[in-house]
C-alpha cells in the first residue's frame, strides 16, 4: 500500500531529528510495544516484614575484692596540736595496713582536713579547738582477710579510727558484663524467634541491635563511720555476690 503523504512528512521528521542527536518522536497512532498498551513501571519492592524485641540478661560471681574506706581524726586546742595528733594516728594505720601484706599501689589518701571546733551556747559560736582528719581508700585483694585488716587498723588507731564504708567488687569488671550482654542477646533473639513461631515464618537475619544500657550492683554492708575501736570484733563480714545486667534491642526480619 503506498504511503501517504503524512506519513512521508513523519519519516523525514524523525530522519530530521535522529541527526540533531535528538530522540525521535513516535507516530500518532503508534502501536506500542507491549500489544498495544502502555509501558507499566516497575512495581515498588514491599519492604519486609521485621519484628522488634528487646532483651534483658544479667550474670553474678563472687566478688575478689573489696574496698575499705578507713581514716582517723583527732581533736585539740591547738591547730598544730590537732594535725600532730592526726599524723600519729594516720602513721599508725598505715603501718597496721603494710602488716597485713597490703601492697603500697593499694593504699590511697583520700582526703585531708583541718577546720575549727565551735560550741553554739545561747546563739553564740565559741572556738573549742580544731579538728584535723585524713581518710584512706584500702583494697583488699584477700577476700577472707578484710576482717582481719579492718580489726588491725582500729586495733592500732584506737579511738582515734574511723571505718566509713566497706565495698566489695570484682577487679576486673568485664568479664561479667560480658555475660550479661551474651545473656540479654540470648532472651531478645528467643523472643524473635518465638514470634517468628507464632507467625507463621521462619526468624529471618539480624536487622538492628541496640544496647539500651547496662548496671553493676555491689553490695555494700553498712559500717558506721564513727566505730570505735574493738567494735568490729563481733559484725561478720558477707561478702554477698556482684550483679550486672544489660538490655538490649533487636530488629529481625521474617521470613
Amino acid at each position: 500500500m503506498p504511503r501517504t503523504r503524512t506519513s512521508r512528512a513523519t519519516a523525514a521528521l524523525a530522519v530530521t531529528l535522529l541527526a540533531l542527536g535528538l530522540p525521535a518522536l513516535a507516530a500518532p497512532g503508534a502501536a506500542a510495544l507491549d500489544g498495544g498498551h502502555a509501558p507499566t513501571h516497575a512495581r515498588a519492592e514491599h519492604a519486609p516484614t521485621t519484628v522488634t524485641v528487646t532483651g534483658d540478661g544479667s550474670a553474678t560471681a563472687e566478688p575478689d575484692l573489696a574496698v575499705l574506706g578507713v581514716g582517723v581524726e583527732a581533736t585539740a586546742k591547738t591547730a598544730k596540736a590537732a594535725m600532730a595528733a592526726q599524723n600519729k594516728a594516720a602513721d599508725a594505720l598505715l603501718a597496721a595496713v603494710r602488716k597485713q601484706e597490703i601492697a603500697d599501689k593499694d593504699v590511697r589518701t583520700d582526703g585531708v582536713s583541718l577546720g575549727p571546733v565551735y560550741d553554739y551556747q545561747s546563739g553564740t559560736a565559741v572556738l573549742t579547738g580544731y579538728r584535723a582528719a585524713q581518710s584512706f581508700v584500702v583494697k583488699v585483694r584477700v577476700i577472707d582477710r578484710t576482717g582481719a585488716v579492718l580489726q588491725a587498723v582500729t586495733d592500732a588507731t584506737g579511738d582515734a579510727g574511723r571505718v566509713n564504708s566497706v565495698v566489695f567488687d570484682l577487679a576486673d569488671r568485664e568479664p561479667l558484663q560480658r555475660a550479661a550482654r551474651k545473656a540479654a542477646f540470648a532472651d531478645a533473639r528467643g523472643k524473635a524467634q518465638q514470634y517468628a513461631t507464632l507467625s507463621g515464618r521462619r526468624l529471618g537475619r539480624l536487622v538492628t541491635l541496640n544496647e539500651g544500657g547496662t548496671g553493676y550492683l555491689t553490695p555494700a554492708p553498712p559500717m558506721a563511720a564513727d566505730m570505735p575501736a574493738g567494735g568490729l570484733g563481733g559484725v561478720p563480714i558477707a561478702p554477698g555476690e556482684i550483679k550486672a545486667t544489660s538490655s538490649v534491642t533487636a530488629v529481625y526480619e521474617l521470613d
